[in-house]
């Protein structure tokens, strides 16, 4: 697949739409997970706009490649990415979290377009994008699965009982992407519960690992594309992010994990992204 600069350029474009509406979703219903919807931004718009193999007007292709948000609460950022694929009318954002919205706090398969898995309970996506990878191979259909889990999530068991199976069957259609922006609710990840150093472990469960900057556009198509030519074993991406990415009162601050801005700091964010 070539990328032209044209190509990164309008990909560039699309995270800072994605962006502005994760803004107004968190500002419209005065709660969500700012920080970190943030920070996976550029991670989604590559995978929606670049990598996946899914088109919105047939969103029950069974054929069609699959995306398990295992951290939930970073919900915006992936209704962003739906709504601006195309999967329902981005006027819908400023429902988020509000009560009668199909925009529920943590992604609903069962009201939401585009949402491959329930999810929200952290630890368990994994375990969910095993089961989707080993059917795909089992069926003979040759999709990809992609799942999303964030730094602090992987303090739980069930995550490295599933990275142990995910290598135990092979499942080189898998790729999981840590969003490894270091901050979780309650601090830093290295002083709440250390789970670095990550690519040895994970290397140690079987995975092929790769590092990136997941913030860069560039970087990650590359990597991307290199975890498409793994056979034999699950991969995973390190994409070392920061937390609150666009929007510079929020990088890099604890506090922005599960916090909406009032109306001066809403403003003051969407001056910024235009």
């Amino acid at each position: 697949m070539k990328i032209t600069e044209e190509d990164i350029l309008n990909l560039k474009k699309t995270a800072k739409e994605i962006r502005k509406s994760i803004i107004e979703e968190v500002y419209s219903g005065q709660s969500g997970h700012p920080g970190g919807a943030l920070s996976c931004t550029d991670i989604l718009t590559v995978l929606y706009f670049n990598q996946m193999n899914i088109d919105p007007e047939k969103r029950d292709d069974p054929d069609r490649d699959r995306f398990v948000l295992s951290k939930g609460h970073a919900s915006a950022a992936l209704y962003a990415t739906l709504a601006e694929r195309g999967y329902f009318p981005k006027e819908e954002l400023k429902n988020f979290r509000k009560l009668g919205s199909i925009l529920q706090g943590h992604p609903d398969m069962k009201h939401i377009p585009g949402v491959d898995m329930s999810s929200g309970s952290l630890g368990q996506g994994l375990s969910v994008s095993n089961g989707m990878a080993l059917s795909s191979k089992m069926d003979g259909r040759g999709f990809r699965v992609y799942c999303l889990v964030g730094d602090g999530e992987i303090e739980e068991g069930q995550f490295w009982e599933a990275a142990m199976s995910a290598s135990h069957y092979k499942l080189d259609n898998l790729c999981v992407i840590v969003d490894n922006n270091k901050l979780q609710i309650d601090g830093a990840v290295n002083e709440v519960m250390s789970i670095y150093p990550l690519k040895e472990k994970l290397q140690s469960f079987g995975f092929e690992v790769f590092e990136v900057d997941g913030n860069n556009i560039d970087e990650l198509i590359t990597v991307l594309q290199k975890a498409k030519t793994v056979k034999g074993k699950p991969s995973a991406i390190i994409a070392n992010t920061i937390k609150g990415k666009g929007v510079k009162y929020m990088e890099n601050q604890v506090g922005w994990h599960g916090k909406a801005p009032n109306e001066e700091q809403y403003n003051e964010a969407m001056k910024e992204l235009d």
